[in-house]
């Protein structure tokens, strides 16, 4: 077990080192290939002005979520009503999503808790 720690230990060592040589250049490579998404000035006067941009232009775009959604609920209901002609890879495919949808809703419950599976901390 001591030699394992050891070795772990000069691992996390060389990536260290190898950080800490390439870095910079790595930094600065990656600003100059995405140069066309900062904005000049960076100021906060300007991040402000951006986030009020992102909050106002997804406000703007729930009329179209809303109608895609609507557009959803009437595919299902049209499916409900025609479930004689429904294949068994569809029924599969939808109760394989539902299986999926609540095992999220666990993990969110687990996360919630602080990682616990018995309840909450009172």
């Amino acid at each position: 077990m001591a030699a394992k720690l050891q070795q772990l230990q000069s691992k996390a060592c060389q990536a260290s080192k190898f950080v800490a040589q390439h870095g910079t250049s790595y930094y600065k490579q990656l600003l100059e290939q995405n140069k066309q998404y900062i904005q000049e000035p960076p100021t906060p006067e300007k991040c402000n002005l951006l986030a009020k941009q992102l909050f106002y232009t997804r406000l703007a775009s729930i009329p179209g979520r809303r109608e895609a959604f609507w557009k959803e609920v009437d595919s299902v209901k049209n499916l409900w009503k025609n479930r004689q002609d429904l294949k068994v890879e569809d029924a599969g495919i939808a109760a394989l999503f539902g299986l999926e949808c609540f095992a999220w809703y666990c993990a969110g419950e687990i996360v919630g808790r602080g990682f616990t599976f018995t309840g909450y901390y009172v």
